[in-house]
Parts: structure tokens; C-alpha cells; sequence
């Protein structure tokens, strides 16, 4: 999996949001707000070629007191989600 080209996470206010850039997002209509872990995980997986569901469990991991199958059940869960609004893609 890997980020989408063409979006960039912004801190606006205080809110991390993804916006669209270039030309290629030019349909996308929408600004995506996202919480402080998920910030977290898109600013540490945005500039590799590719990531997996385990990557993101494991950041959450080293990063948060959390056990090890909710970690998974987590980063699943915002991978698809990721995939389903359209700023991720296998």
C-alpha cells in the first residue's frame, strides 16, 4: 500500500487535514481531518514507496502503550479507511 499522490497533510488551526494538490487531485472535493495518531501514521508512512498494515501496527506500537491486537485491529481499521475516502491504494 502506499499513499496517494497528490495529497499533502496541513496543520491548520491546530487540525491536521489532507488536501489535494496538482492537477491529478483535480476532482477531489473534500478536506479529510485527522486525529493526532492518524497524523502520526500518515507523516510516517507519506514518503515511502509502500507501507503495510503491520508497518502501521508496529508505529503504533513504538509509539503508543497500547496491546498488540487492538494496535492491529487499529491500523487495519485505518488502512481501509484510507483506501475507501481515496488518499491511499494498494
Amino acid at each position: 500500500m502506499k499513499t496517494k499522490k497528490g495529497f499533502k497533510m496541513r496543520t491548520l488551526l491546530g487540525e491536521h487535514i489532507i488536501v489535494a494538490e496538482g492537477k491529478e487531485q483535480v476532482n477531489f472535493n473534500k478536506m479529510i481531518s485527522l486525529n493526532e495518531t492518524a497524523a502520526y501514521l500518515w507523516e510516517a508512512v507519506d514518503k515511502r514507496d509502500s507501507f503495510t498494515v503491520e508497518d502501521l501496527r508496529d508505529l503504533l506500537l513504538a509509539e503508543y502503550e497500547v496491546e498488540e491486537d487492538i494496535a492491529a485491529k487499529d491500523a487495519k481499521a485505518i488502512a481501509e479507511r484510507w483506501k475507501e475516502i481515496g488518499i491511499a491504494e494498494d
